[in-house]
């Protein structure tokens, strides 16, 4: 079969080659950004329960919950991050969107709404529309806060998620993204070292945040317990942006979440295709794939990458004439390994 399978051309966006963005010299603010991002929100989480009882009135048990659901909604929300980043607006643009927008702003309204009226001494000047009101002296009788308090409460929690949505998925490909040179013979030694740093980065950060940031709010209350989050949050947008002349932006290829679903398409509209362990002038793939030819796992899915007719399947070029009818083995690769790792363990023989 001569040429059946034309090599898939793949545009991709060149990389800055400016001798001045290197990668050893962006890649600190990069780090800076990250560590400072994890201090200041894991920062709150010890004793927020605390404060959301004593000041919000809320049950132990309904603040575990909102703690919980926010920890959930901080993780959970980095695959959007991730997506946005990969198939949209690049990593630079989502991390700054992290710090500035979200963390930066969510960090001073959580100050706003938590901090300002925190001194008892402050009760009869405070503004009751963000803190709920102190209880009875007579009665002994708390009001539990009202469902505009709690929305601030809600929004602040939920921009912080979002930024570390934003910010966590994409800090460690951003700083690769700096440093992967493949014409460097030592490339891998060099990655692997970053790595090494990247992951202390965030361990040391990790301490702080549950020893040093705790100690501050227990010894010196949550005036400056929340501000100093807030502080950090600043400088961790300030660090991030000084370094943008220095940075290799490289920008968003197309969308994962529509290749995914061609590979679904294609195999469906295949369905009725013989699976057989062929050559791999069966399976469209490129010179560089990194499968030529697809793993046994999950086989139905191989029929999206089978070549039925190579004169109408593929373009001169090398791309797909029709990508809801074909599509690469590394792509199909990618979804099966999506899927495996999903929480329901799919696995095919």
């Amino acid at each position: 079969m001569e040429n059946s399978i034309a090599e898939e051309k793949v545009v991709l966006i060149a990389k800055d080659k400016d001798p001045r963005k290197c990668g050893s010299r962006a890649t600190p603010f990069i780090i800076v950004n990250e560590a400072f991002e994890r201090v200041a929100s894991y920062g709150l989480m010890p004793n927020m329960i605390f404060y959301l009882m004593k000041n919000y009135r809320l049950e132990a048990a309904s603040g575990s919950t909102i703690l919980f659901l926010w920890s959930a909604m901080s993780n959970g929300l980095s695959i959007f991050g991730a997506f946005i980043s990969d198939s949209f607006m690049g990593r630079y643009l989502v991390i700054s969107l992290g710090s500035l927008c979200s963390l930066l702003v969510s960090h001073f309204l959580l100050s706003y709404s938590l901090i300002l009226w925190d001194d008892s001494s402050l009760v009869n000047c405070h503004d009751p529309t963000t803190k709920p009101s102190t209880c009875d002296r007579f009665t002994d009788v708390c009001r539990s806060a009202t469902t505009g308090q709690l929305a601030v409460l809600f929004s602040s929690f939920g921009l912080v998620s979002l930024g570390a949505g934003c910010i966590r998925p994409c800090s460690i490909a951003f700083c690769a993204d700096q440093l992967d040179n493949k014409e460097n013979p030592n490339n891998e030694s060099v990655l692997q070292s970053f790595f090494n740093w990247y992951y202390a980065a965030v361990g040391l950060s990790t301490i702080i945040a549950f020893t040093a940031i705790v100690y501050i709010q227990d010894h010196l209350g949550w005036k400056v317990g929340l501000a100093v989050p807030a502080i950090l949050m600043f400088f961790s947008a300030l660090m991030f942006l000084v370094g943008s002349s220095l940075y290799v932006k490289t920008k968003a290829s197309t969308s994962l979440s529509t290749g995914f679903v061609q590979v679904l398409v294609a195999a469906f509209r295949n369905r009725k295709l013989r699976l057989s362990h062929s050559s791999i002038e069966q399976y469209y793939h490129s010179d560089e794939s990194e499968f030529q030819v697809p793993t046994d796992n999950l086989r139905c899915l191989n029929r999206a990458c089978i070549v039925t007719d190579p004169d109408r399947d593929v373009n001169p070029y090398g791309s797909a004439s029709n990508p809801w009818r074909l599509y690469t083995v590394d792509q199909v690769e990618s979804l099966k390994a999506l899927l495996r790792a999903s929480p329901f363990g799919l696995q095919a023989s």
